[in-house]
Formats: structure tokens, C-alpha cells, sequence
């Protein structure tokens, strides 16, 4: 059994994930486990509030790298966790999803020869492209334990020559998460505090670079939505990204499309359980309202998440203005139940444990 098990976060989605492994580890007394918050995100509003609404302990470690380019990022995670990992020497370091604190933590950890565990191992969009499939890719490659979501992940990285004995087949933590946040999100009623009805409006999240950097195509989605709000409310909390980029671009919202702050994990949770219908570019959101049974359109021309087009409620859209205005007024479909989808079942953090603690694997 590890002594000292070292968590390495950086942006708000590693968080949701570190949370149902924190909340397992805790019953572990034998087990120091640690927690870096590298800093990626940086903001309180968005990273502080996160710790806050999961329950997750404030990390022992802030490393304070904030933005930056790819390089730049990944290098100054590297150099300042890398005297962290000396001091404390863990028995293993855990890396959650496929952003760059992943990447860099994972490289520093293999380097030092500490065993890797890697948290949501095996997705691939197959799209190079993309800087996360590159950071997943390689995380895969260095990391020992490859904790993964779903059996299409089982079959890339067999496909890839990885060693069965390094795979796990665990399940998906995010729905860990959003089965521990669902109560005290539906207990907040966010869309209520905006005057909004259940099963009434569109919940819109979009913040990848593809969809908001280009003026082009930021405005092509804009005006899609702002067709759509004038048959049926649309909410939009923008993230900073998106926010600078359309006051950047003069865009005045009309009436019906409410461009609000930031919101907090729960109220995020809320406000996904209780649309109509979910149009994002977000990779956890397409496996949320998958789990909930919500039609979810994801404005990208790939998924690293194929599992939640072929079972689950999720569709590709391109970013087109007919295309988000078509599946904001004529892509709800009559609710049924949730597709059932193996080992989404919120124990996917007890599995992981299991095999960190116990060497052992938990059905």
C-alpha cells in the first residue's frame, strides 16, 4: 500500500474529477495523500469556488503558474513541481484528464521514476490538432496505472500496444461527481433565480479556441443563439475566454439570451439537469447530460467522447448559425430514460482506491 499518494491539478475539470478520489482516499488512514494545485487556473472566482462547492481540502501546494503558452505553461509546471516531488518523494502521483499540468506532472513523475496514475486514460479524438490529445497521448504513454472511463478507452489504448496489466477499467469519476453534486445543485435552483422554468430554455457553454478566437465563427454561433432566444430562453455563462472575445467583437445580446457570469460547479450541475437541451463544446458536459438523459449538441467536428454519441444523447454540430439555431428550436427530443452506460455508476472513485490501495480490482 502507497504511503504518500501526490494529486496534481491545474484547471477546473481536474477538479471535478480529483474530488470523488479525495472523498475515497480519506478513508484511507494509512494513506498521506497530498494535493498541487498547479495554478492553470488561476482566477478565485472560477478555481477557488470549485474546492469550495466539491468539498475538496484547499491544496497543500499552489504553484501559481497562471496562463501562458502551451510551452511556457508546461515548462514552469514542470520546474516548480519538480522540488515538490523531491522533498515529499510519494509512492504514486496522480494526474487527472488532458490538460497541461496533466502532461507536465506526468513527465516530471516518470523522470523521477515515481509510478503514474492517470485518471480518465484512453480517450482519443484522434485529432492531432487538438493540444489535449497530444497531452493525453503522452501521459499514456509514460503513466503505470491508465485509470479508464469506458471501454472504447480499453480499445485505443490496446490498440496503441499498452500492456493489459497497466489498464483499469474504473468508469467515469465525472459522474461520480455529478452523482454527489446532483441534490445540492437541484437545492439551489439556479434557473428558478433567473426566472426560469424547468425543461424551458437552452443551456449554452462554449470556450475552446476553434469556436471563439475566430471573429467569423464566434459570430456565427452568437447569431445562432440569438435566433434561438427568440422562441425559447437561452442561458449563457461565459467564461472568460469568451466573454473578452465577444465584447472584442460588439455583439449585442437580445432579449431571451442571458449572457451571465461565471457560475460554480453546483449551479452548473443545476442549470444542466433542468434544460431542455445543451448546446457546448465542453467534453465533461457531453458525459453529464449523457448520464442524464438531456439532448446535449456539441459544436466540434470530433469527440474524444464517441461513447456519448453512439449511446448516449450527444450529436456533432458544426458552427454554423443554421446549425445551432436548428438544434436550439427543433433538436429537444421527448425525454426518456438515460441510457445506462457500464460502470457510470458513481463508484468509479472506490474502484480506483481499490486498485491504488488494495492491488486489487473492484467490479
Amino acid at each position: 500500500m502507497p504511503e504518500v499518494i501526490l494529486s496534481v491539478v491545474g484547471a477546473r475539470p481536474n477538479f471535478v474529477k480529483l474530488a470523488p478520489v479525495c472523498r475515497a482516499l480519506a478513508g484511507r488512514r494509512q494513506v498521506r495523500h497530498l494535493i498541487v494545485h498547479t495554478g492553470q487556473h488561476y482566477d478565485a472566482e472560477m478555481s477557488d469556488a470549485f474546492f469550495r462547492d466539491l468539498g475538496v481540502p484547499q491544496p497543500d501546494w499552489n504553484l501559481g503558474v497562471g496562463s501562458g503558452s502551451h510551452a511556457r505553461q508546461t515548462a514552469q509546471v514542470m520546474e516548480r513541481l519538480e522540488p515538490v516531488m523531491l522533498e515529499q518523494r510519494p509512492d504514486v502521483v496522480m494526474v487527472y484528464g488532458d490538460v497541461n499540468s496533466t502532461l507536465a506532472a506526468a513527465l516530471v513523475g516518470a523522470k523521477l521514476g515515481v509510478k503514474i496514475g492517470h485518471v480518465e486514460a484512453g480517450l482519443r479524438s484522434h485529432d492531432w490538432t487538438m493540444p489535449e490529445e497530444i497531452n493525453r497521448i503522452v501521459t499514456d504513454r509514460v503513466a503505470d496505472l491508465l485509470f479508464t472511463p469506458s471501454r472504447d478507452a480499453n480499445d485505443n489504448l490496446r490498440r496503441e500496444g499498452v500492456s493489459p496489466d497497466r489498464i483499469h477499467f474504473v468508469g467515469n469519476v465525472m459522474i461520480d461527481s455529478l452523482v454527489w453534486a446532483l441534490p445540492r445543485a437541484r437545492r439551489l435552483a439556479p434557473a428558478a433565480r433567473l426566472g426560469l422554468a424547468t425543461d424551458e430554455y437552452v443551456l449554452a457553454t462554449l470556450h475552446r479556441p476553434s469556436n471563439v478566437d475566430d471573429p467569423g465563427t464566434l459570430g456565427e454561433l452568437l447569431r445562432g443563439l440569438a435566433d434561438a432566444a427568440g422562441t425559447r430562453p437561452v442561458i449563457f455563462p461565459l467564461h472568460p475566454r469568451t466573454r473578452a472575445r465577444i465584447q472584442a467583437s460588439g455583439f449585442e445580446p437580445p432579449a431571451g439570451l442571458h449572457l451571465i457570469n461565471p457560475v460554480s460547479y453546483l449551479e452548473m450541475v443545476g442549470l444542466v439537469a433542468d434544460a431542455k437541451l445543451v448546446i457546448t463544446d465542453s467534453g465533461g458536459v457531453q458525459e453529464e447530460t449523457t448520464y442524464l438523459g438531456i439532448p446535449c449538441f456539441t459544436v466540434r467536428p470530433n469527440t474524444e467522447r464517441p461513447i456519448t454519441c453512439r449511446e448516449g444523447t450527444n450529436r456533432l454540430i458544426p458552427p454554423r448559425r443554421d446549425a445551432v439555431r436548428s438544434a436550439a428550436l427543433d433538436g429537444a427530443q421527448p425525454s426518456s430514460r438515460p441510457p445506462v452506460i457500464d460502470r457510470w455508476d458513481g463508484k468509479a472513485a472506490e474502484r480506483i482506491v481499490a486498485v491504488l490501495c488494495d492491488g486489487a480490482e473492484l467490479a
